[in-house]
C-alpha cells in the first residue's frame, strides 16, 4: 500500500479522499491556492502545501507545481479527485515518468475515454449506439455551421476534456454559433486547460443515466448499478439517486454487461463510469466515459455498502477485487441533493459571500459530505459546491421523505444557496412519480419560478389599489417607515434570512 497520497484537489472531495486515506492508516497531502488557505482540506490533511495564486492556470491545474510537492512531501501516490486534471493524460505521464503512482486509468486509457471526441470513436466501434455528431474536434467554427447544419438545429457544443457541465452550451440556431463557441471555449480552457470542442445533436426529453463500474489490473470487473441524473441546470447535476426510476433488474443487467464489454475494449482499470442518454423509446445513446470519481458516487456507496474511493486506491496499487459481480445488491434507495452556492430565485446566479452561521443535517440515513463551515470565504474562482446532502431508505418514498426532514434542518446564513430549489424538487409532481427528464428545471421550475414572480407583483398591485382606497400610505412607504423605527441589527438580521431562504 502508499506511504502517502498527495491529493490534487480541493473543497468536499479533496475532504472525502483524506478521510479514506485516514481510515485506512495513509498520510494525505493537500494542496492549496491563495484562495484557499482557510480552507477545511488544508486544516484537516496531514500536511499542506501551497501551489499559487488562486487562478487554476497557476495552482491545481499546474502538473510542474504539483510533482514539486510531490517530491517535497514524499507522496508516492497522487489522487486528482473530478474536475481539474483527473481526466488529464499528461498528469498520469508525468507521475509514471517520476515513479509516482496515479489512482486512475493509464494515461493511454484516459486518452481513448477522458478525451469525449476519442471515447466516442471508440464506443461505437465497440458496438454501442452514440449520439449523432462529430467524431473529431472541430477544426474550426465553419465546420460547426457545417455539422449544425447537417444534424439540424439545436446542437450541443462540448469539451472534449470535459465534464460536469463545463464548457457546453446549447445552440439554437446559426446566430447563437459564434459566441456560443467562443465562451464554450474560454470555459473549457480554464476548466481543463484544454479548449477542443465538438459537436453533437440535442436529445429532447432525454434521461441522463449512468454506470459505475470497478475494473482491476487482473481483468475482473463489476458494475455497480446505475444512477439516475436527469435533474441538472447548465448540464450539471443537481439531484442524483440510485436505482433509476425506470430501470429494472433486467434493464441493470442489460447495461451493466454491455458497459463492461465496452470497459474490456479500452483495456480499463479502476473506477469509472458510463453515461447514457435514455430517450422516450427506452434507446441508450452512449455519452461519455469519465474516468475518475463522480460527484455523484456516494448514493451508489449509500446503495451498495461499497466504499468506491477506498477500491480505487487499492486498485492503483494493484491489488485484485475483494468481490465477483454475483456479489453486488442494489439494496434501498438513495439521493443526493448538490448544494450550491447561487440563487436559484435568479437563474442560479453564484452568490459569493462569507458563512457566517450554519447547520448541517443529521440523523437515520443521512450523510453530509461538505467543505463549509463558519466563516467560510465563498472563492470566486472555483465550483461553488458546498455540500453534498445524501439520504438512505428502504424506499424511493421514504428515501424521498427523509431528504425534506434533512434539508429542512439545512440552515446556512450569509450566502444564497440551492436549498430551496431541492425543497422544491422534493414536493414537486413530477419529481415524485418517476416521470421527468433533463428539462425537468426549465418546464417545472422555471415555469413556478415565472408564476410566483406574477402572484407577487399582482399581489403588490393589489395592495397599493387597496391603500389607495382607503387613503393609506403605499406598500414602499410602509416599509421604509417600518425601516425607520427598527434597529439596524434586526433589520440587517431580516436581510440576511431573506438571503438565505
Amino acid at each position: 500500500m502508499f506511504r502517502k497520497i498527495l491529493i490534487a484537489n480541493r473543497g468536499e472531495v479533496a475532504i472525502r479522499i483524506l478521510r479514506a486515506c485516514r481510515e485506512m492508516g495513509i498520510p494525505s497531502v493537500a494542496v492549496y491556492s491563495e484562495a484557499d488557505r482557510n480552507a477545511l482540506h488544508v486544516r484537516l490533511a496531514d500536511q499542506a502545501f501551497l501551489l499559487g495564486p488562486a487562478s487554476p492556470l497557476e495552482s491545481y491545474l499546474s502538473i510542474p507545481r504539483l510533482m514539486v510537492v510531490a517530491r517535497l512531501s514524499g507522496a508516492d501516490a497522487i489522487h486528482p479527485g473530478y474536475g481539474f486534471l483527473s481526466e488529464n493524460p499528461n498528469l498520469a505521464r508525468t507521475c509514471q515518468e517520476e515513479g509516482i503512482t496515479f489512482i486512475g486509468p493509464t494515461a493511454e486509457v484516459l486518452e481513448k475515454a477522458g478525451n469525449k471526441v476519442e471515447a466516442r470513436r471508440l464506443m461505437k466501434e465497440a458496438g454501442l449506439l452514440i449520439i449523432p455528431g462529430t467524431l473529431d474536434g472541430l477544426a474550426g467554427e465553419d465546420e460547426a455551421f457545417q455539422v449544425a447544419g447537417e444534424l439540424g438545429y439545436p446542437v450541443l457544443l462540448k469539451a472534449a476534456a470535459g465534464g460536469g457541465g463545463k464548457g457546453m452550451r446549447i445552440v439554437h440556431d446559426a446566430s447563437e454559433m459564434r459566441p456560443a463557441i467562443r465562451t464554450a471555449r474560454n470555459e473549457a480552457e480554464m476548466a481543463f486547460g484544454d479548449s477542443t470542442l465538438y459537436v453533437e445533436k440535442l436529445i429532447s426529453r432525454a434521461r441522463h443515466i449512468e454506470m459505475q463500474i470497478l475494473a482491476d489490473a487482473q481483468g475482473n470487473m463489476v458494475y455497480l448499478g446505475e444512477r439516475e441524473c436527469s435533474i441538472q441546470r447548465r448540464h450539471q447535476k443537481l439531484v442524483e439517486e440510485a436505482p433509476s426510476p425506470v430501470m429494472g433488474p433486467e434493464d441493470r443487467r442489460t447495461l451493466g454487461e454491455t458497459v463492461l464489454r465496452a470497459a474490456r475494449a479500452i483495456g480499463y482499470v479502476g473506477a469509472g463510469t458510463f453515461e447514457f442518454l435514455r430517450d422516450q423509446e427506452g434507446h441508450f445513446y452512449f455519452l461519455e466515459v469519465n474516468p475518475r470519481l463522480q460527484v455523484e458516487h456516494p448514493v451508489t456507496e449509500m446503495v451498495t455498502g461499497i466504499d468506491i474511493v477506498k477500491e480505487q486506491i487499492r486498485l492503483a496499487a494493484g491489488e485484485p477485487l475483494r468481490f465477483k459481480q454475483e456479489d453486488i445488491q442494489v439494496k434501498g434507495w438513495a439521493i443526493e441533493c448538490r448544494l450550491y452556492a447561487e440563487d436559484p430565485e435568479n437563474i442560479f446566479m453564484p452568490s459569493p459571500g462569507t458563512i457566517w452561521a450554519m447547520v448541517e443535517p443529521s440523523g437515520p440515513g443521512v450523510r453530509v459530505e461538505s467543505s463549509a463551515f463558519v466563516g467560510l470565504s465563498i472563492p470566486t474562482y472555483y465550483d461553488p459546491l458546498l455540500s453534498k446532502v445524501v439520504v438512505w431508505a428502504e424506499t424511493r418514498e421514504e428515501a424521498i421523505n427523509r431528504m425534506r426532514r434533512a434539508l429542512q434542518e439545512y440552515y446556512i446564513m450569509g450566502v444564497n444557496t440551492t436549498a430551496p430549489f431541492h425543497r422544491f424538487v422534493m414536493e414537486d409532481a413530477a419529481f415524485l412519480s418517476g416521470d421527468f427528464d433533463t428539462g425537468f428545471i426549465y418546464r417545472e421550475w422555471g415555469e413556478k419560478t415565472h408564476r410566483r414572480e406574477r402572484i407577487k407583483v399582482l399581489a403588490a398591485l393589489a395592495a397599493a389599489l387597496v391603500a389607495s382606497q382607503k387613503g393609506l400610505p403605499s406598500t414602499g412607504a410602509r416599509l421604509r417607515l417600518q425601516a425607520a423605527q427598527e434597529s439596524g441589527w434586526k433589520s440587517h438580521g431580516r436581510r440576511a434570512m431573506l438571503r438565505a431562504y
